[in-house]
């Protein structure tokens, strides 16, 4: 069992870290965090999840970015999509911050879908299906939704004109972007968009929150 592996980081370093981002799990959520990491660590030898290697800096950018939305939006309870979920975030982490949101981790790639699997049913996740597909497929699979989310998708006319359509119908869209990309952003249209919101511990990476238009 993958779980079995030791938590190359502490609980204790965990909490340290989420709290610099104003995230505060119970110990069960920490617990949680370190089985992620153990088995995002052993899947990545074998399926590209993520570049990063480090498990520290994993817990920063993947884990303690993802986290942030939940308090900094905020997030709560809801039907939310993470479009394009690779190794699980912001989905998952967000899944674990907020068990009572009902997540949808949109993946297109097999294996990266299949080790999303493997997380929901080791960390005992309710109500948080993973969707084999191109997202553009999905409609009435994900509808209506609260929340649609993003982190390194890119294609943002095209994300945002698939949750603005009837067929989805988001409240909300959510993306992780750098400096750059937020001028493109807003000439985006259907959506209104709240000033962007710094990344703690980054220089060029904010949560760009988009409200829906009529």
């Amino acid at each position: 069992m993958l779980t079995k592996s030791p938590s190359p980081l502490s609980a204790d370093i965990i909490d340290k870290a989420l709290r610099e981002f104003q995230v505060q799990l119970t110990p069960e959520q920490l617990s949680m965090v370190q089985r992620y990491i153990t088995m995002l660590l052993a899947w990545n030898e074998k399926v590209n999840l993520t570049a990063i290697r480090d498990p520290l800096e994993i817990l920063y950018r993947h884990f303690c970015e993802s986290m942030y939305a939940a308090t900094a939006v905020p997030l709560q309870a809801g039907r939310l999509a993470d479009v394009g979920s690779g190794g699980g975030f912001p989905g998952l982490a967000l899944k674990i911050a907020r068990p009572e949101l009902q997540v949808f981790l949109i993946e297109s790639n097999v294996k990266k879908a299949t080790f999303l699997a493997e997380v929901v049913r080791e960390l005992y996740l309710v109500d948080t299906p993973v969707l084999v597909s191109q997202y553009e497929e999905l409609g009435e699979e994900v509808a209506p939704l609260d929340f649609v989310c993003s982190r390194a998708l890119g294609e943002f006319g095209k994300l945002l004109g698939w949750a603005y359509s009837e067929r989805v119908a988001a409240n909300q869209a959510i993306l992780w972007v750098g400096g750059r990309d937020i001028d493109e952003i807003k000439k985006i249209g259907g959506w209104t968009w709240r000033e962007p919101i710094s990344i703690p511990r980054s220089l060029q990476r904010f949560l760009l929150v988009g409200d829906r238009q009529g």
